[in-house]
């Protein structure tokens, strides 16, 4: 084997400048003096959060746009609930745990904050054994034979 020697370093290639110094005006500038071929473009809203600009005006948005809300259950389904329930003898919470549900559920049906569920509305019906839904609200539910 050929001797070697430890003292020599062999350099393969130069390392280039990072990202930031490559960008940078000074590297621009002697790119452009060694009649290298520099491109430089702006980017629109660069080191900006606007990848999703708003087009129009908001005032004037505002002012195109309705008011949207959902329905909420009115008050008179909210003092039937809490008859129906009172009269059966229940609390919130022990009518809550009937039907399966959250004591903040039946709060909010009869505080009438709460956006009406048919699913929720039919359980709190047979709970109580009357009608929250249509022109009978607060009548008894007739016990007849279901049709399938």
């Amino acid at each position: 084997m050929a001797e070697s020697d430890w003292d020599t370093v062999t350099v393969l290639r130069k390392k280039g400048p990072t990202a930031a110094q490559a960008k940078s005006k000074q590297a621009i500038l002697a790119a452009q003096r060694r009649g290298e071929d520099v491109e430089t473009s702006k980017k629109w809203a660069a080191g900006q959060n606007k990848q999703h600009s708003i087009t129009k005006n908001t005032a004037k948005l505002d002012r195109e746009t309705e008011e949207l809300h959902h329905d909420r259950v009115t008050l008179e389904v909210g003092k039937v609930i809490q008859q129906g329930r009172q009269s059966k003898g229940l609390t919130q919470k022990d009518l809550a745990t009937k039907i399966n549900e959250k004591p903040q559920v039946i709060v909010d049906y009869e505080s009438g904050r709460a956006i009406p569920n048919n699913q929720v509305l039919g359980k709190i019906e047979r709970a109580i054994g009357l009608k929250l839904r249509g022109k009978d609200i607060g009548k008894p539910i007739e016990k007849g034979p279901r049709a399938k």
